[in-house]
């Protein structure tokens, strides 16, 4: 089954490591700024860490000879990690009181929801079932909006910095 899906992770595993590297040249443009800010070091951490996951994910769906309870487990173990990131770094970034660009309750129940949905799709896979593989496509895809749109508030926010 997962031979169907083969261009779905090379294309989505291949965008989220261009993105996570224009991501990482940005970083570094102004790395002052996000190390002083706790909020725009912990948004960086956070579109970092979502790239990274999806293509991770990306490219263990690509080994050869998987079966689908394997990728499952390991899905599993990489989005638990990436979900416990992403909420930590929300957390972190509301309660430091710097930037509040983006930082409200809709944003963080949806970007968790996205993580959510591919540790569901890990369980299911888990238990053998394909369906898992849709519900970690669809949570990818909303992710991307998430974090895409997340880095564009981070560059946003290092602008209002340098405003002021």
């Amino acid at each position: 089954m997962l031979d169907q899906w083969s261009n779905f992770f090379v294309m989505v595993g291949s965008g989220a490591a261009a993105l996570a590297g224009l991501i990482f040249v940005a970083i570094s443009i102004n790395p002052e700024r996000i190390v002083r800010n706790t909020t725009h070091k912990n948004r960086a951490i956070n579109m970092l860490s979502g790239f990274s996951a999806i293509f991770m994910a990306c490219s263990l769906a690509l080994l050869g000879d998987q079966y689908l309870p394997a990728l499952g487990f390991e899905w599993l173990l990489l989005w638990l990690v990436a979900t416990f990131i992403f909420v930590r770094g929300y957390v972190v970034a509301i309660r430091s009181g710097m930037s509040s660009i983006g930082l409200n309750p809709p944003r963080l129940a949806g970007g968790t929801m996205c993580y959510l949905a591919e540790v569901a799709g890990s369980l299911f896979l888990i238990l053998g079932r394909g369906v898992g593989l849709y519900i970690a496509a669809i949570g990818t895809i909303v992710l991307f909006a998430f974090l895409i749109s997340g880095a564009w508030l981070l560059i946003i926010g290092i602008y209002e910095d340098q405003a002021m």
